[in-house]
């Protein structure tokens, strides 16, 4: 936890009713929920956080889990509550140009070699390179970097398989690997070319 506490300290706490722990839980995971759901076009994203995060007051009691279970629940909440959100809206959320979501985005880069292939493009492209991804591969790809989640993990919040979810990174990374090359194919992009992130992407 950001707070340097014990995890599980914090969750006892939580689920016992402690108003303190509710606030660890928040605080630590709020920025990145209200980052992937801005970046995927919520009408109104901390709205919609909130009830997320009272999804997850309401079922913390029966939780059980270490502090990655916990944040892939938490996103299956929320990825939940954006769906909900599309179909009341009937259309596809589409990616958002909100710069404290890009600042959420680049504050939760890395752990992952793909990841910081993708930490050298840099905060500011990515609203231009999420933007031709499909949905898809978007919300892969966010889940990996905004969440730090698995591919397991990811494979639970879409409902997918590990190797379907696994195949839509690679053709993600494939997507923007190919942007980066038209875009810059003899530049350095934030003093990496595209020929550093090309060993990621074909792993």
């Amino acid at each position: 936890m950001g707070t340097g506490l014990p995890f599980d300290n914090v969750l006892a706490a939580a689920q016992t009713g402690a108003a303190w722990a509710f606030e660890v839980l928040y605080r630590d995971l709020s920025p990145a929920v209200t980052g992937y759901l801005r970046l995927h076009g919520a009408l109104e994203p901390d709205d919609l956080a909130s009830e997320t995060f009272v999804g997850v007051f309401t079922g913390l009691a029966r939780f059980q889990g270490d502090e990655a279970a916990l944040r892939s629940w938490v996103f299956t909440i929320a990825h939940r509550r954006l769906m909900d959100d599309w179909r009341r809206r009937s259309r596809r959320p589409q990616l958002a140009d909100h710069p404290d979501a890009l600042s959420e985005v680049a504050g939760s880069i890395g752990g992952d070699v793909e990841d910081d292939a993708l930490a050298r493009v840099g905060a500011e492209n990515v609203h231009s390179w999420c933007a031709q991804l499909p949905e898809d591969q978007r919300t892969v790809l966010l889940l990996r970097i905004l969440a730090d989640l698995t591919i397991e993990q990811i494979a639970e919040v879409m409902e997918r398989s590990a190797g379907a979810v696994k195949a839509l990174q690679r053709r993600g990374l494939r997507t923007l690997r190919a942007l980066l090359e038209e875009a810059s194919p003899a530049e350095a992009v934030n003093g990496a070319t595209t020929a550093d992130l090309y060993p990621a992407v074909a792993r």
